[in-house]
């Protein structure tokens, strides 16, 4: 299930009540209610990564269509929970805004021995805001074209066959563990402090693959460093035209990607939601704000908060089937 395909009604189960009428404009939103003078957004990594970057081209959007002063604050730790925390214990009054990646939101209740807040409970979905798709990269000399061989060739070497990723439980962990289960492969999952370490050694040769976000693996794709077998969407990527889908290359179902999208504390006003998901739609029809995400690697995914909360219950529930026997350091 791609963002863009979830069904209504499994939108609107996925919300709830309170929460179903904050995704809706009418009379809520017609009431325009106060915001503070500042709203902070905050990302929950630290300055100068991919969500810090999409939070601080959007700020300055969101507070023109807000009317109100938007700063990014990083509360960086435990893969985004200690940020998620701070904005799930603060006053519901917009002050403080959860800029989630989707990996704190679906993969670190699986993980998390001691998460401190239920994403599901304790934040609200406001708005979507942008999705991306990752890629699946092999060492250059490796003696595989595509998925299949890949797979022909990891089952010949159970446990010989290392990918690399951004840390234990980040997405593109869980992207192979979920291969494995898919494919009936033995892997060896080696973890690294970010991603582009483990693209480094990709390149290397001293792991054979990793799973990357597009827009950091496709110069090097380009310039012939590493090969690019499959991209991990539904749909091919208009990034990597010619690269199939892992669907396309065999692996039934296998549709994963992450997102960002905008939360606030579970109590905060149904009429609250509403005006700053209106905003958030506003500022990503921009086209100077859109076409700059896509600069960065990002589609824009925009509409009501409906949208947002079913798709973190969808791949919440993908997740779980990764993440089983995994637990963050």
């Amino acid at each position: 299930m791609t963002c863009h395909e979830i069904t209504r009604r499994h939108a609107i189960a996925a919300l709830g009540g309170g929460a179903l009428l904050a995704a809706l404009p009418g009379e809520a939103l017609a009431q325009q209610p106060a915001l503070p003078p500042l709203v902070k957004l905050v990302v929950g990594y630290s300055a100068g990564g991919p969500v810090d970057g999409a939070a601080r081209l959007l700020a300055p959007a969101l507070a023109q269509e807000l009317g109100t002063q938007v700063i990014v604050d990083n509360r960086p730790g435990a893969s985004g929970s200690v940020g998620g925390d701070v904005v799930a214990r603060a006053a519901p009054d917009a002050a403080l805004l959860f800029f989630g990646a989707s990996p704190t939101i679906t993969i670190n209740p699986h993980i998390q021995r001691r998460m401190p807040f239920d994403p599901m409970k304790d934040l609200v979905p406001i708005a979507p805001l942008v999705d991306y798709t990752n890629v699946l990269v092999v060492n250059k000399d490796l003696p595989v074209q595509n998925v299949a061989e890949l797979l022909a060739y990891a089952k010949a070497r159970p446990g010989k066959v290392f990918y690399g990723s951004a840390g234990i439980g980040a997405s593109n962990h869980l992207s192979g563990a979920l291969l494995e289960k898919m494919a009936g492969v033995q892997l060896t999952h080696v973890p690294y402090k970010g991603s582009a370490p483990a693209l480094a050694d990709v390149m290397a040769g001293t792991v054979t693959m990793m799973f990357d976000i597009i827009a950091t693996s496709r110069p090097f794709i380009q310039s012939g460093k590493v090969r690019a077998l499959a991209v991990t969407s539904r749909q091919r990527n208009r990034m990597l035209p010619e690269v199939p889908t892992m669907i396309e290359s065999g692996v039934a179902g296998f549709d994963v990607g992450g997102w960002f999208g905008l939360y606030g504390p579970a109590r905060m006003e149904p009429a609250l939601v509403a005006r700053i998901n209106a905003a958030a739609q506003k500022a990503l029809a921009r086209e100077d704000i859109a076409h700059r995400l896509r600069e960065q690697g990002y589609d824009v995914w925009s509409g009501r908060a409906e949208l947002l909360a079913a798709k973190g219950q969808a791949d919440r529930s993908l997740w779980a089937l990764a993440s089983k026997g995994i637990e963050a350091e």
